[in-house]
Protein backbone atom coordinates (compact mmCIF):
# COMPACT_ATOMS: atom_id res chain seq x y z
CA UNK A 1 0.00 0.00 0.00
CA UNK A 2 1.23 3.17 -0.80
CA UNK A 3 1.61 6.71 1.40
CA UNK A 4 -0.62 9.17 1.91
CA UNK A 5 0.90 12.73 0.42
CA UNK A 6 1.14 15.00 3.09
CA UNK A 7 0.44 18.62 1.99
CA UNK A 8 3.20 21.72 2.12
CA UNK A 9 2.60 23.62 5.34
CA UNK A 10 3.29 26.66 3.15
CA UNK A 11 3.80 26.94 -1.10
CA UNK A 12 7.29 27.24 -2.32
CA UNK A 13 8.16 30.82 -3.61
CA UNK A 14 10.68 32.14 -5.71
CA UNK A 15 11.16 35.48 -7.38
CA UNK A 16 12.92 35.70 -11.02
CA UNK A 17 13.80 38.75 -13.11
CA UNK A 18 13.95 38.40 -16.78
CA UNK A 19 15.68 40.62 -19.48
CA UNK A 20 16.48 40.55 -22.74
CA UNK A 21 19.55 41.95 -24.67
CA UNK A 22 19.81 43.02 -27.76
CA UNK A 23 21.58 45.74 -30.31
CA UNK A 24 20.02 49.15 -31.12
CA UNK A 25 22.07 49.32 -34.37
CA UNK A 26 19.58 46.98 -35.34
CA UNK A 27 16.39 48.11 -35.06
CA UNK A 28 16.73 50.64 -37.75
CA UNK A 29 18.26 48.49 -39.97
CA UNK A 30 15.79 45.75 -39.79
CA UNK A 31 12.15 46.41 -39.78
CA UNK A 32 10.22 44.65 -37.10
CA UNK A 33 12.75 42.68 -35.85
CA UNK A 34 12.61 44.21 -32.47
CA UNK A 35 8.96 43.49 -32.25
CA UNK A 36 9.76 39.83 -32.99
CA UNK A 37 12.20 39.42 -30.41
CA UNK A 38 9.88 41.08 -28.01
CA UNK A 39 7.62 38.69 -28.81
CA UNK A 40 10.21 36.01 -28.70
CA UNK A 41 10.81 37.08 -25.35
CA UNK A 42 7.09 36.61 -24.01
CA UNK A 43 7.12 33.04 -25.55
CA UNK A 44 10.07 32.48 -22.77
CA UNK A 45 8.65 34.17 -19.74
CA UNK A 46 5.26 32.09 -20.38
CA UNK A 47 7.31 29.11 -19.64
CA UNK A 48 8.59 30.00 -15.98
CA UNK A 49 4.38 30.17 -15.48
CA UNK A 50 4.74 26.18 -15.41
CA UNK A 51 7.24 26.19 -12.62
CA UNK A 52 5.00 28.43 -10.42
CA UNK A 53 7.41 31.37 -9.54
CA UNK A 54 6.95 34.71 -9.72
CA UNK A 55 8.33 36.93 -12.72
CA UNK A 56 9.38 40.45 -12.93
CA UNK A 57 10.17 41.17 -16.71
CA UNK A 58 12.37 44.26 -17.09
CA UNK A 59 12.04 44.70 -20.84
CA UNK A 60 15.02 44.57 -23.20
CA UNK A 61 18.41 46.14 -22.57
CA UNK A 62 20.36 47.28 -26.14
CA UNK A 63 23.42 49.60 -24.79
CA UNK A 64 25.40 49.99 -22.18
CA UNK A 65 23.72 53.08 -20.30
CA UNK A 66 20.34 50.87 -20.83
CA UNK A 67 22.65 47.82 -18.57
CA UNK A 68 23.78 50.83 -15.70
CA UNK A 69 19.95 51.87 -15.46
CA UNK A 70 18.87 48.12 -14.91
CA UNK A 71 20.88 47.83 -11.95
CA UNK A 72 19.53 49.41 -9.40
CA UNK A 73 16.03 48.00 -10.27
CA UNK A 74 17.24 44.43 -9.90
CA UNK A 75 18.79 45.08 -7.19
CA UNK A 76 15.34 46.71 -6.05
CA UNK A 77 13.24 43.50 -6.56
CA UNK A 78 14.83 40.87 -4.22
CA UNK A 79 15.39 38.35 -6.68
CA UNK A 80 16.72 34.84 -6.07
CA UNK A 81 17.67 34.18 -9.62
CA UNK A 82 18.01 36.14 -13.29
CA UNK A 83 17.56 34.99 -16.25
CA UNK A 84 19.49 37.23 -19.16
CA UNK A 85 17.29 36.26 -21.90
CA UNK A 86 19.84 36.37 -25.52
CA UNK A 87 16.99 37.09 -27.87
CA UNK A 88 19.96 38.19 -30.62
CA UNK A 89 23.49 39.55 -30.60
CA UNK A 90 23.96 41.71 -28.01
CA UNK A 91 27.78 43.95 -27.51
CA UNK A 92 29.01 42.90 -23.97
CA UNK A 93 28.35 46.46 -22.64
CA UNK A 94 24.24 45.66 -22.26
CA UNK A 95 25.66 42.67 -19.85
CA UNK A 96 29.14 44.19 -17.83
CA UNK A 97 27.97 46.71 -15.86
CA UNK A 98 25.08 43.77 -14.41
CA UNK A 99 27.04 40.80 -13.83
CA UNK A 100 29.77 43.58 -11.70
CA UNK A 101 27.03 44.93 -9.65
CA UNK A 102 24.59 41.76 -9.00
CA UNK A 103 25.22 39.32 -6.37
CA UNK A 104 22.28 36.82 -7.73
CA UNK A 105 22.83 34.21 -10.10
CA UNK A 106 22.53 34.74 -13.27
CA UNK A 107 21.95 32.41 -16.30
CA UNK A 108 22.12 32.77 -19.78
CA UNK A 109 19.48 31.73 -22.09
CA UNK A 110 19.91 30.99 -25.57
CA UNK A 111 16.86 29.50 -27.16
CA UNK A 112 16.58 29.75 -30.79
CA UNK A 113 13.19 30.08 -32.83
CA UNK A 114 14.05 27.90 -35.20
CA UNK A 115 15.60 24.44 -34.77
CA UNK A 116 17.69 25.58 -38.41
CA UNK A 117 17.51 28.29 -40.75
CA UNK A 118 15.46 27.26 -43.98
CA UNK A 119 18.87 28.00 -46.19
CA UNK A 120 16.99 28.64 -49.20
CA UNK A 121 14.92 31.44 -47.68
CA UNK A 122 17.95 32.76 -45.48
CA UNK A 123 18.12 36.47 -44.67
CA UNK A 124 19.79 38.49 -42.32
CA UNK A 125 16.96 39.02 -40.52
CA UNK A 126 16.24 35.49 -40.11
CA UNK A 127 19.91 35.11 -38.69
CA UNK A 128 19.68 38.00 -36.02
CA UNK A 129 16.21 36.53 -34.86
CA UNK A 130 18.34 33.55 -34.23
CA UNK A 131 21.83 34.47 -32.63
CA UNK A 132 20.33 33.84 -29.97
CA UNK A 133 23.97 31.91 -28.75
CA UNK A 134 26.64 34.61 -30.85
CA UNK A 135 27.05 36.75 -27.52
CA UNK A 136 27.37 33.92 -25.09
CA UNK A 137 30.83 33.53 -25.25
CA UNK A 138 31.51 37.24 -25.62
CA UNK A 139 29.29 37.59 -22.32
CA UNK A 140 30.95 34.67 -20.67
CA UNK A 141 34.22 36.66 -21.64
CA UNK A 142 33.20 39.67 -19.94
CA UNK A 143 31.99 37.93 -16.37
CA UNK A 144 35.15 36.83 -15.88
CA UNK A 145 37.19 40.07 -17.13
CA UNK A 146 34.61 41.80 -13.75
CA UNK A 147 35.81 39.03 -11.54
CA UNK A 148 32.70 36.98 -12.03
CA UNK A 149 32.30 33.37 -12.34
CA UNK A 150 30.97 32.25 -16.49
CA UNK A 151 27.28 32.06 -15.70
CA UNK A 152 25.42 29.46 -16.92
CA UNK A 153 23.63 28.76 -19.62
CA UNK A 154 21.18 27.02 -21.14
CA UNK A 155 21.16 26.41 -25.21
CA UNK A 156 18.55 24.83 -26.93
CA UNK A 157 15.01 25.95 -29.16
CA UNK A 158 11.92 27.67 -28.08
CA UNK A 159 9.66 25.48 -28.68
CA UNK A 160 9.57 21.68 -28.71
CA UNK A 161 12.53 21.43 -26.45
CA UNK A 162 12.10 19.23 -23.21
CA UNK A 163 15.37 19.19 -22.51
CA UNK A 164 15.82 23.42 -22.46
CA UNK A 165 12.34 23.21 -20.66
CA UNK A 166 13.34 20.64 -17.72
CA UNK A 167 16.71 22.80 -17.48
CA UNK A 168 14.29 26.18 -17.07
CA UNK A 169 12.32 24.05 -14.82
CA UNK A 170 15.71 22.86 -12.26
CA UNK A 171 17.12 26.57 -12.33
CA UNK A 172 13.10 27.67 -11.19
CA UNK A 173 13.59 25.16 -8.03
CA UNK A 174 17.50 26.23 -7.50
CA UNK A 175 15.69 30.04 -7.21
CA UNK A 176 12.45 28.45 -4.56
CA UNK A 177 16.16 27.01 -2.36
CA UNK A 178 17.75 30.25 -2.36
CA UNK A 179 14.70 32.07 -1.73
CA UNK A 180 14.31 29.62 1.38
CA UNK A 181 17.28 29.18 2.22
CA UNK A 182 18.13 33.39 3.09
CA UNK A 183 14.46 33.37 4.47
CA UNK A 184 13.99 30.79 6.54
CA UNK A 185 13.72 30.66 10.20
CA UNK A 186 15.21 27.74 12.15
CA UNK A 187 14.19 26.86 15.23
CA UNK A 188 16.59 25.36 17.98
CA UNK A 189 16.21 24.30 21.54
CA UNK A 190 18.45 22.11 23.91
CA UNK A 191 22.27 21.29 22.87
CA UNK A 192 23.81 18.26 21.00
CA UNK A 193 23.71 15.16 22.40
CA UNK A 194 27.18 15.12 24.71
CA UNK A 195 30.96 14.07 23.14
CA UNK A 196 29.32 14.46 19.48
CA UNK A 197 31.70 16.97 18.64
CA UNK A 198 30.78 17.27 15.03
CA UNK A 199 26.89 18.45 15.66
CA UNK A 200 28.59 21.88 17.29
CA UNK A 201 28.10 25.02 15.32
CA UNK A 202 27.93 28.60 15.27
CA UNK A 203 24.61 30.20 14.59
CA UNK A 204 26.05 33.29 13.24
CA UNK A 205 27.63 31.11 10.24
CA UNK A 206 24.39 30.30 9.31
CA UNK A 207 23.10 33.24 8.52
CA UNK A 208 26.92 34.25 7.05
CA UNK A 209 26.54 31.53 4.75
CA UNK A 210 22.81 31.03 4.02
CA UNK A 211 21.02 34.03 5.87
CA UNK A 212 19.29 32.10 7.50
CA UNK A 213 18.19 32.89 11.29
CA UNK A 214 18.48 30.74 13.88
CA UNK A 215 15.75 31.07 16.25
CA UNK A 216 16.93 29.98 20.04
CA UNK A 217 13.41 29.11 21.95
CA UNK A 218 12.99 26.75 24.91
CA UNK A 219 11.56 23.08 25.29
CA UNK A 220 9.14 24.51 28.01
CA UNK A 221 7.50 26.81 24.73
CA UNK A 222 6.10 23.16 23.30
CA UNK A 223 5.47 21.86 26.69
CA UNK A 224 3.11 25.44 27.43
CA UNK A 225 1.06 24.22 24.49
CA UNK A 226 1.23 20.56 25.15
CA UNK A 227 -0.94 21.38 28.74
CA UNK A 228 -3.34 23.38 26.60
CA UNK A 229 -4.60 20.45 24.28
CA UNK A 230 -8.49 19.18 24.25
CA UNK A 231 -9.34 16.10 24.78
CA UNK A 232 -11.11 15.54 21.43
CA UNK A 233 -8.30 17.16 19.67
CA UNK A 234 -6.32 15.01 20.85
CA UNK A 235 -8.75 12.11 19.56
CA UNK A 236 -9.53 13.49 16.14
CA UNK A 237 -5.55 13.28 15.69
CA UNK A 238 -5.04 9.97 16.65
CA UNK A 239 -7.08 9.12 13.80
CA UNK A 240 -5.11 11.53 11.56
CA UNK A 241 -2.15 9.57 12.56
CA UNK A 242 -3.40 5.69 12.19
CA UNK A 243 -4.55 7.05 8.57
CA UNK A 244 -0.75 7.59 7.83
CA UNK A 245 0.82 4.68 9.79
CA UNK A 246 0.25 0.96 9.73
CA UNK A 247 1.18 -0.41 13.33
CA UNK A 248 2.59 -3.56 12.87
CA UNK A 249 2.98 -6.77 15.98
CA UNK A 250 6.66 -6.95 17.16
CA UNK A 251 9.17 -9.36 14.96
CA UNK A 252 12.73 -10.01 16.36
CA UNK A 253 13.52 -6.84 18.14
CA UNK A 254 12.66 -7.14 22.07
CA UNK A 255 12.43 -3.63 22.37
CA UNK A 256 9.70 -3.13 20.22
CA UNK A 257 6.19 -3.54 20.95
CA UNK A 258 2.85 -3.32 18.75
CA UNK A 259 1.41 0.57 19.44
CA UNK A 260 0.34 1.12 22.55
CA UNK A 261 -3.00 3.28 23.13
CA UNK A 262 -0.94 5.11 25.78
CA UNK A 263 2.13 5.90 23.02
CA UNK A 264 -0.59 7.23 20.23
CA UNK A 265 -2.44 9.17 22.96
CA UNK A 266 1.27 10.79 24.02
CA UNK A 267 1.90 10.84 20.46
CA UNK A 268 -1.26 12.44 19.30
CA UNK A 269 -1.05 15.12 22.25
CA UNK A 270 2.85 16.14 21.62
CA UNK A 271 2.15 16.60 17.76
CA UNK A 272 -0.35 18.92 18.10
CA UNK A 273 1.45 21.42 20.96
CA UNK A 274 4.22 21.04 18.47
CA UNK A 275 2.53 22.44 15.37
CA UNK A 276 1.27 25.24 17.72
CA UNK A 277 4.55 26.16 18.62
CA UNK A 278 5.84 25.98 15.20
CA UNK A 279 3.21 28.19 14.43
CA UNK A 280 4.35 30.85 17.36
CA UNK A 281 7.67 31.04 16.92
CA UNK A 282 7.00 31.74 12.85
CA UNK A 283 9.07 28.54 12.18
CA UNK A 284 10.44 27.35 8.92
CA UNK A 285 12.67 24.16 10.31
CA UNK A 286 13.47 22.57 14.14
CA UNK A 287 16.83 21.23 15.23
CA UNK A 288 16.32 19.83 18.68
CA UNK A 289 17.96 17.78 21.62
CA UNK A 290 16.98 18.16 25.24
CA UNK A 291 16.82 15.30 27.91
CA UNK A 292 14.93 17.22 31.20
CA UNK A 293 14.52 15.35 34.44
CA UNK A 294 13.27 12.10 34.40
CA UNK A 295 9.40 11.93 35.43
CA UNK A 296 9.14 15.04 34.24
CA UNK A 297 6.11 16.00 31.98
CA UNK A 298 8.87 17.89 29.95
CA UNK A 299 10.90 14.55 29.03
CA UNK A 300 7.40 13.19 27.96
CA UNK A 301 7.06 15.97 25.25
CA UNK A 302 10.90 16.10 24.09
CA UNK A 303 11.13 12.60 24.09
CA UNK A 304 8.50 11.63 21.77
CA UNK A 305 8.52 14.40 18.94
CA UNK A 306 9.31 11.66 16.48
CA UNK A 307 5.86 11.12 15.21
CA UNK A 308 4.66 14.80 14.63
CA UNK A 309 8.11 16.03 13.54
CA UNK A 310 8.16 13.24 10.86
CA UNK A 311 4.21 14.88 9.75
CA UNK A 312 6.04 18.20 9.65
CA UNK A 313 8.88 17.49 7.90
CA UNK A 314 6.96 15.44 5.22
CA UNK A 315 4.81 18.63 5.26
CA UNK A 316 8.05 20.90 3.98
CA UNK A 317 9.15 21.47 7.53
CA UNK A 318 12.10 20.00 8.31
CA UNK A 319 13.37 18.75 11.64
CA UNK A 320 16.19 17.50 12.68
CA UNK A 321 17.43 15.20 16.06
CA UNK A 322 20.54 15.57 18.04
CA UNK A 323 20.43 19.37 17.64
CA UNK A 324 21.28 18.73 14.19
CA UNK A 325 21.29 22.57 12.98
CA UNK A 326 23.80 21.67 9.69
CA UNK A 327 21.61 18.56 8.43
CA UNK A 328 18.48 20.54 9.25
CA UNK A 329 19.01 23.01 6.11
CA UNK A 330 20.77 19.91 3.88
CA UNK A 331 16.93 18.66 4.61
CA UNK A 332 15.57 22.41 3.75
CA UNK A 333 17.89 21.85 0.53
CA UNK A 334 16.18 18.63 -0.43
CA UNK A 335 12.51 19.43 0.41
CA UNK A 336 12.59 22.75 -1.79
CA UNK A 337 14.21 20.81 -4.73
CA UNK A 338 11.33 18.18 -4.00
CA UNK A 339 13.35 15.14 -3.46
CA UNK A 340 12.28 14.91 -0.12
CA UNK A 341 14.99 15.15 2.86
CA UNK A 342 15.06 12.62 5.47
CA UNK A 343 17.16 12.31 8.66
CA UNK A 344 19.99 9.60 7.98
CA UNK A 345 23.66 7.94 8.56
CA UNK A 346 24.99 4.79 8.10
CA UNK A 347 23.94 1.66 9.81
CA UNK A 348 25.88 -1.64 9.40
CA UNK A 349 27.22 -2.66 6.03
CA UNK A 350 25.91 -5.94 4.51
CA UNK A 351 29.04 -7.72 2.95
CA UNK A 352 26.99 -10.80 1.48
CA UNK A 353 25.00 -8.51 -0.20
CA UNK A 354 27.28 -5.46 -0.74
CA UNK A 355 25.00 -2.64 0.68
CA UNK A 356 25.01 -0.81 3.33
CA UNK A 357 21.91 0.45 5.92
CA UNK A 358 21.10 4.07 5.92
CA UNK A 359 18.78 5.07 8.33
CA UNK A 360 18.11 7.22 11.76
CA UNK A 361 15.71 7.47 14.56
CA UNK A 362 13.43 10.15 14.83
CA UNK A 363 12.28 12.65 12.02
CA UNK A 364 11.98 11.52 8.72
CA UNK A 365 10.44 12.55 5.08
CA UNK A 366 7.52 9.97 5.17
CA UNK A 367 6.59 11.00 1.19
CA UNK A 368 9.37 9.28 -0.07
CA UNK A 369 8.56 6.28 1.72
CA UNK A 370 8.04 2.91 -0.60
CA UNK A 371 5.15 2.17 1.28
CA UNK A 372 2.91 2.92 4.32
CA UNK A 373 5.48 3.65 7.12
CA UNK A 374 5.15 2.06 10.33
CA UNK A 375 4.66 3.11 14.06
CA UNK A 376 6.17 0.73 16.49
CA UNK A 377 6.49 1.52 20.31
CA UNK A 378 9.91 1.39 21.76
CA UNK A 379 10.30 0.52 25.82
CA UNK A 380 13.47 2.42 25.04
CA UNK A 381 15.77 4.76 22.70
CA UNK A 382 18.63 3.75 22.19
CA UNK A 383 21.27 6.18 23.45
CA UNK A 384 18.92 8.45 24.30
CA UNK A 385 15.90 8.69 27.34
CA UNK A 386 12.44 7.89 27.16
CA UNK A 387 10.08 5.79 25.18
CA UNK A 388 7.30 5.82 23.04
CA UNK A 389 6.18 5.50 19.89
CA UNK A 390 9.00 5.44 16.59
CA UNK A 391 8.67 5.61 12.66
CA UNK A 392 9.77 3.01 10.55
CA UNK A 393 9.92 2.78 7.14
CA UNK A 394 12.52 2.70 3.95
CA UNK A 395 12.55 4.66 1.17
CA UNK A 396 11.62 4.09 -2.26
CA UNK A 397 13.49 2.30 -4.50
CA UNK A 398 15.63 3.79 -7.14
CA UNK A 399 18.36 6.71 -7.41
CA UNK A 400 18.98 8.29 -4.19
CA UNK A 401 21.39 11.34 -3.14
CA UNK A 402 22.75 12.37 0.20
CA UNK A 403 24.39 15.49 1.22
CA UNK A 404 26.28 16.68 4.45
CA UNK A 405 26.72 19.40 5.28
CA UNK A 406 29.82 20.06 7.44
CA UNK A 407 32.29 22.99 8.83
CA UNK A 408 35.53 22.51 7.93
CA UNK A 409 38.73 23.74 10.16
CA UNK A 410 38.48 27.17 9.16
CA UNK A 411 35.22 27.52 9.96
CA UNK A 412 33.52 27.39 6.48
CA UNK A 413 30.81 24.86 5.81
CA UNK A 414 31.21 22.17 3.35
CA UNK A 415 28.80 20.18 0.93
CA UNK A 416 29.56 16.20 0.89
CA UNK A 417 27.20 15.07 -2.19
CA UNK A 418 27.33 11.80 -2.58
CA UNK A 419 24.65 9.59 -5.30
CA UNK A 420 23.56 5.63 -4.92
CA UNK A 421 20.71 3.19 -5.18
CA UNK A 422 17.77 2.03 -3.15
CA UNK A 423 17.47 -1.54 -3.57
CA UNK A 424 14.93 -3.85 -2.23
CA UNK A 425 14.90 -5.67 0.34
CA UNK A 426 14.22 -6.43 4.18
CA UNK A 427 15.44 -3.84 6.97
CA UNK A 428 15.70 -4.19 10.44
CA UNK A 429 12.07 -3.96 12.18
CA UNK A 430 13.79 -1.68 14.82
CA UNK A 431 10.97 1.26 14.59
CA UNK A 432 14.06 3.22 12.82
CA UNK A 433 13.81 3.93 9.13
CA UNK A 434 16.75 2.19 6.90
CA UNK A 435 16.69 2.13 3.34
CA UNK A 436 19.02 -0.71 1.36
CA UNK A 437 21.98 1.59 -0.16
CA UNK A 438 24.04 0.69 -2.65
CA UNK A 439 27.17 3.00 -3.71
CA UNK A 440 29.71 2.54 -6.45
CA UNK A 441 32.21 0.87 -7.82
CA UNK A 442 31.65 -1.18 -4.46
CA UNK A 443 30.58 -0.15 -0.51
CA UNK A 444 34.10 -0.14 0.68
CA UNK A 445 36.13 2.13 -1.65
CA UNK A 446 32.76 4.73 -1.30
CA UNK A 447 32.93 4.90 2.23
CA UNK A 448 36.32 5.03 2.08
CA UNK A 449 36.07 8.32 -0.08
CA UNK A 450 33.18 9.34 1.49
CA UNK A 451 34.86 9.38 4.65
CA UNK A 452 38.18 11.54 3.26
CA UNK A 453 36.18 14.18 2.68
CA UNK A 454 35.53 15.33 6.37
CA UNK A 455 31.50 14.94 6.42
CA UNK A 456 29.25 14.90 9.71
CA UNK A 457 28.01 11.53 10.95
CA UNK A 458 24.44 12.63 9.65
CA UNK A 459 23.18 13.74 6.31
CA UNK A 460 19.41 14.29 4.58
CA UNK A 461 18.60 11.29 2.19
CA UNK A 462 16.76 12.32 -0.98
CA UNK A 463 14.96 10.31 -3.59
CA UNK A 464 16.71 10.75 -7.75
CA UNK A 465 20.23 12.21 -8.54
CA UNK A 466 20.48 15.11 -7.99
CA UNK A 467 24.46 15.86 -7.15
CA UNK A 468 25.18 18.34 -9.53
CA UNK A 469 22.10 20.39 -8.62
CA UNK A 470 23.27 20.74 -4.88
CA UNK A 471 26.42 21.51 -6.10
CA UNK A 472 25.39 24.12 -8.22
CA UNK A 473 23.24 25.29 -5.05
CA UNK A 474 26.62 25.30 -3.18
CA UNK A 475 28.78 26.82 -5.89
CA UNK A 476 25.93 30.37 -6.38
CA UNK A 477 26.38 30.25 -2.37
CA UNK A 478 30.04 30.44 -2.52
CA UNK A 479 30.54 27.14 -0.48
CA UNK A 480 33.01 24.20 -1.24
CA UNK A 481 31.36 21.35 -2.46
CA UNK A 482 32.30 17.80 -3.33
CA UNK A 483 30.71 15.21 -5.42
CA UNK A 484 32.00 11.64 -4.41
CA UNK A 485 33.33 9.75 -7.47
CA UNK A 486 31.87 6.33 -8.42
CA UNK A 487 35.10 5.89 -10.80
CA UNK A 488 37.18 2.71 -10.70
Amino acid sequence: MGTNIISRRKPLKANIGVFGVGYWKYWDQFDGLLDELKIKQKKFIEKLKFSDVHVVDFGLVDDAQGAYDLVPKLKAANLDLIFCDMVTYATSSTFGAIIRNIDVPIVMVALQQLKALDYSKASTHMQLANDDVCSVPEFAGVAVRMGKPVPDVIIGTLEDDPDADAEIGRYCQIAKVLHDLKNARIGHFGHPIESMLDMHSDPSMFTAAFGCHIVQTEAEDILIHYNQVSEAEISKHKKTILDFFETPVPVSDPITRKLTDEDLYTAAKVSIALNRFVDDKNLDGLAYYYESLEGSDLRTVVTNLIVGNSLLTAAGFPMCGESDLKTCIAMLIMDRMEIGGSFAEFHPIDFNGGFILVGHDGPHHINIADSKPALRSLIKYHGKPGSGASVEFKIKEGPITMLSISSTYEGKFKFVIAEGESVAGPIPPTGNTNTRGFFKPDVITFLKRWVAEGPTHHFALGIGHHAETIKKIADYLNIEAVIISDGK
